[in-house]
């Protein structure tokens, strides 16, 4: 930005946040170029939750029409004798707020549930990688003197949680350092299935895998664990090897962060612009001191390569120019377009159950769609949420809603919305989350009905909310 264009953004809003906190009696000070302090009294505090925060959307509108978007993130805290508690509590606050994408705002008090509000943009893109180059220095730092890295995806994971995980491993042993990813190599969905059979049959890096009842074993106390493709420990891979290096963690992610989340991890790389996972590991790799060369074969850039294509819907949704730097430069090292078409292929059964899935299709609103499963079919997760991406490519569907049985007493559903509907908003009143475009939940000991009661619920009190 040139000196003057900043010089009247920073007077903007300078202006227009001590208008707002002089409505409510508000005490509002700069502290510096971008943070301001806001204090004030509880009953004002709920005029201003009763008023939905409407800062959030004012700034947004008007800097957008004046073509310079910018978006708010608040921390509020209150609630605890000491200023110094509250204090901590509302900078964790901002940071949750900053996690989850920025443009809202969190009010919670030490060991309450926390309440948002707004979240109604994007995050933006940011294009500078910067943060890419210091985080992949300080990963290479925290592996030195490390006896063992450990990674693990989500529960039953993709291929955007396998990629990224073999792509830290990599980077792992270019420095020396013992690495693996923790999967049940026999246990696995078919697209990893098949990755996990082209490297056996290309004989590269069998020891790539450990069981989690080996690691389990190996794990010590200076073995470092790396969280790829999700930050909720409800949801990790190996919960056991989780509760023996919790204070030795690193997070990798491109969801919205959530407020479930390790307490003290050595370090966190969220952002939830990213197309996936892949996109993210793949900028590190490139910061690595040859340069990246020789740290992947073809077929680990292929799977890298997939993990993008997966989490992007092939380069559709969250796509944003870094999204392509990684697919060329991934491409550019041996990834093979063909082998990441082989790994992605869908097997018949998948396509029927899906196709069946989309079949079922209601209008629930006049832009929602919402497909059931019968109660007494389990239907694969992974199925479920590719169905609630079908339903999303038709025409008259803003968003999308799975729901189906995932076990003898879970119900899953996943969310999927063009932008317009905030998904993330929907699953969390249920439990779950995720992203403004791309979320997901489940519910434990309901019929198939109830839970679409449940959901029906949801949907109506967001667009109570959002009227």
């Amino acid at each position: 930005m040139g000196d003057q264009n900043l010089t009247n953004m920073s007077s903007y809003v300078q202006t227009t946040l001590s208008k707002y906190a002089g409505q409510f009696n508000s005490y509002l000070k700069r502290i510096d170029e971008d943070h301001f302090i806001l204090l004030t009294h509880m009953h004002d505090l709920a005029k201003m939750e009763d008023n939905k925060f409407s800062i959030l959307d004012k700034v947004r509108t008007e800097s957008s029409r004046k073509n310079m978007p910018l978006t708010l993130s608040i921390g509020i805290a209150f609630g605890s004798e000491s200023l110094n508690e509250i204090a901590d509590q509302a900078q964790s606050n901002l940071d949750l707020a900053l996690g989850r994408g920025g443009d809202q705002v969190v009010v919670k008090q030490s060991g309450h549930e926390a309440r948002f509000y707004g979240g109604k943009s994007n995050p933006m893109e940011k294009r500078t990688r910067v943060r890419a180059r210091m985080v992949s220095q300080a990963l290479v730092e925290l592996f030195k003197g490390v006896d063992h890295v450990f990674v693990q995806g989500h529960r039953n994971p993709d291929l955007d949680a396998i990629g990224s995980a073999i792509g830290i491993v990599k980077i792992a042993r270019i420095h020396g350092v013992k690495a693996s990813v923790v999967l049940d190599v026999d246990h696995v969905n078919y697209d990893v299935g098949r990755l996990i059979a082209k490297m056996q049959a290309a004989g590269i890096d069998k020891d790539v895998f450990i069981s989690p009842k080996d690691a389990l074993e190996a794990a010590t106390d200076e073995s470092l664990l790396v969280l790829t493709d999700h930050s909720k420990y409800s949801i990790t891979y190996d919960p056991e090897l989780y509760k023996r290096l919790k204070n030795r963690l690193i997070i990798i992610d491109h969801h919205r962060r959530g407020e479930e989340f390790p307490e003290n991890p050595m370090l966190v790389y969220i952002e939830p612009y990213a197309s996936s996972t892949c996109e993210l590991v793949t900028e590190m790799i490139e910061y690595q001191p040859q340069g990246g060369e020789g740290v992947l074969t073809d077929l680990e850039a292929s799977a890298m390569l997939a993990g993008i294509t997966v989490d992007s819907k092939e380069f559709s949704l969250r796509t944003g120019t870094r999204t392509f730097d990684a697919a060329s430069y991934l491409r550019s090292i041996g990834a093979d377009t063909q082998v990441v078409s082989e790994l992605l292929k869908e097997n018949i059964d998948n396509y029927l159950q899906r196709s069946h899935l989309v079949s079922t299709i209601d209008m629930i609103e006049p832009n929602m769609a919402l497909l059931m499963g019968e109660d007494n079919k389990i239907y694969d997760p992974i199925i479920t949420a590719q169905a609630a991406d079908t339903a999303l490519s038709l025409e008259h569907v803003d968003a999308s809603f799975a729901l189906t049985r995932r076990s003898k007493d879970v119900i899953g559903i996943s969310a999927r919305s063009m932008g317009n509907v905030n998904v993330q908003v929907i699953m969390e009143k249920l439990g779950g989350g995720g992203h403004l475009s791309n979320a997901a939940t489940q519910i434990k000991g309901v019929t198939v009905e109830e839970a679409k009661d449940k959901l029906l619920a949801a949907i109506n009190e967001y667009l109570k909310e959002n009227e």
